[in-house]
C-alpha cells in the first residue's frame, strides 16, 4: 500500500528538491507519461495535468514525516519546497529499486521552469493527437499564456529527447 508513496518521496529524493507544488505535479505526470511506475489519475486543470491523488500523497508524507515542506513568501505568492526528511531516507528503504533512467528524466525535468513543465504536460496530456492538432488544443486550453512557435518547438523537442533517455519502450 505505501509503494505508491514510497515512490514520491524516492522521486523527490532523486531530484533532491522540488521547488513548486505545480513542478511536482508536472514532473511526476511527464515520468508516468515516459512509462515509469507511477500510478497518479491526472485530469486537465486550470495549469495543466493535475492529480488530486498526487496532492494528497505529498500532504500524508509531509504528516508522516518523510518530506518537508518549506513556504517561501514570494509576495503575490507562495513558494513550496520539498525534500526528503533523514525519517524519509530510512522510509526508502521500502522503495523498489528506481529505473535507471528515472533518475536522468528527473534531472532533465527539474532543470526546467514550471511554464515550460506546464507546456510539455498538456502537450502529453494531448499526446494521442496528431502534432497539428496538439498545439492547436494547447493554444485553446492555455490561451492566456500565448505559448510561442519557438516554445512549442524547444516542448516537442525535450518531449524528443526525454523518449530516448527513457529507454522503456511505450505501451
Amino acid at each position: 500500500m505505501l509503494q505508491e508513496h514510497a515512490r514520491i518521496v524516492q522521486f523527490i529524493s532523486l531530484a533532491q528538491e522540488v521547488s513548486g507544488r505545480k513542478k511536482l505535479q508536472k514532473m511526476v505526470y511527464i515520468a508516468k507519461k515516459m512509462n515509469f511506475a507511477f500510478v497518479e489519475k491526472y485530469e486537465l486543470h486550470m495549469y495543466g495535468p493535475y492529480s488530486e491523488e498526487l496532492t494528497l500523497r505529498v500532504e500524508e508524507l509531509c504528516a508522516m514525516g518523510f518530506l518537508s515542506e518549506q513556504c517561501t513568501d514570494k509576495g503575490s505568492y507562495v513558494q513550496y519546497h520539498y525534500n526528503v526528511t533523514e525519517e524519509g531516507e530510512r522510509f526508502l528503504e521500502t522503495a523498489d529499486t528506481p529505473h535507471e533512467m528515472l533518475s536522468i528524466c528527473i534531472g532533465k525535468l527539474n532543470g526546467k521552469s514550471s511554464r515550460f513543465l506546464e507546456l510539455v504536460s498538456t502537450l502529453l496530456y494531448f499526446d494521442h493527437l496528431p502534432k497539428e492538432e496538439q498545439v492547436a488544443k494547447v493554444h485553446i486550453v492555455k490561451s492566456k499564456l500565448n505559448f510561442t512557435e519557438d516554445e512549442m518547438t524547444a516542448a516537442f523537442e525535450f518531449i524528443e529527447e526525454l523518449q530516448q533517455c527513457t529507454t522503456i519502450p511505450a505501451g
